[in-house]
């Protein structure tokens, strides 16, 4: 049976803004080191972090390069989607206020550019799994002008050690937001196209759906099926709790469904959220971005590791 949703945040409790001041805030992740959250400003091209015990937000980079969605590798670097240069990359370390020092870690599928990657998650084994829709070359405000030069948009798999490249999800519309199930046996990919004509006349899936796949080998993602539809809005980017239960934006908050697609909670929040993660010292601190604000709601479940 699904969870109670008085087992996942105690009634009464409510989100918390906890920084402003944003366009369009994006791609949050938890730093236990700093205890701190990262987040972007991808329309003032900078890079934003919260100080949970400090409670002030300072601005971290300039000049970014217009980053979106965040990950930490196997040794606590972040790993970033970077509009701008088409690429994943690795951030190695800058002063706040600073142009960042990145080291690009793939950009390129087949010789050709990758379109604009967007979210990103690291497996246990290391490889970087990363979703590549065109929002950064198609907004002006998210990146640079410029066309889809291999022709689609793609979930990837990216392997650091061997420098393999490959394909793991093709029959989304436009995968945006990327999460693994706990044990890493299912793989959760978003679809942001609703409104947008279907590239190949509509035989894709598309809509505003989440899909789940099974991973095969740790390294193929296969038997695609719609998980949940997430409205009003689009799931636009979403993490699992320790128990297995995803926890959605949407156009009015945050949605959380039970491992089995079922909807067990909405979250109201005034602006529209884009993305979550978990955080915390206990990591059961749900951080929010949303539109010109990061929010936070304590909860009653722990994040999971992915």
């Amino acid at each position: 049976m699904p969870i109670a949703p008085e087992n996942l945040i105690a009634p009464g409790t409510e989100p918390e803004r906890v920084a402003s001041g944003a366009v369009w805030a994006e791609g949050p992740v938890w730093l236990p080191e700093r205890r701190a959250v990262r987040f972007s400003d991808i329309p003032g091209n900078r890079v934003l972090e919260f100080s949970e015990e400090t409670g002030t937000l300072e601005v971290y980079a300039v000049d970014a390069e217009y980053p979106n969605g965040r990950a930490l590798d196997r040794s606590g670097a972040v790993v970033q989607c970077s509009h701008g240069r088409r690429a994943i990359e690795r951030d190695t370390g800058t002063t706040p206020g600073a142009v960042p020092a990145v080291q690009t870690l793939v950009d390129s599928y087949n010789g050709r550019r990758l379109n604009s990657p967007n979210d990103v998650v690291v497996k246990s084994d290391g490889t970087i799994w990363f979703s590549d829709p065109s929002y950064g070359i198609q907004k002006d405000t998210e990146g640079h002008p410029g066309r889809e030069e291999y022709g689609d948009r793609y979930v990837f798999r990216f392997d650091p050690a061997s420098g393999e490249l490959t394909p793991a999800v093709t029959d989304v519309e436009v995968p945006n937001g990327l999460a693994f199930s706990p044990d890493e046996s299912i793989l959760y990919v978003s679809d942001t196209s609703l409104g947008t004509p279907a590239m190949d006349g509509g035989t894709r899936l598309h809509g505003h759906a989440i899909h789940a796949y099974d991973v095969v080998d740790g390294r193929f993602a296969r038997n695609g099926r719609v998980f949940a539809e997430v409205t009003p809005g689009v799931p636009d980017g979403f993490r699992l709790d320790a128990q297995g239960n995803l926890w959605s934006s949407s156009g009015d908050g945050v949605r959380v469904f039970s491992p089995g697609g079922t909807e067990i909670l909405h979250i109201p929040v005034p602006e529209t959220v884009s993305n979550v993660c978990f955080g915390g010292d206990d990591g059961r601190t749900l951080y929010m971005t949303a539109t010109t604000s990061l929010y936070r709601i304590r909860t009653l479940v722990t994040g999971a590791v992915s």
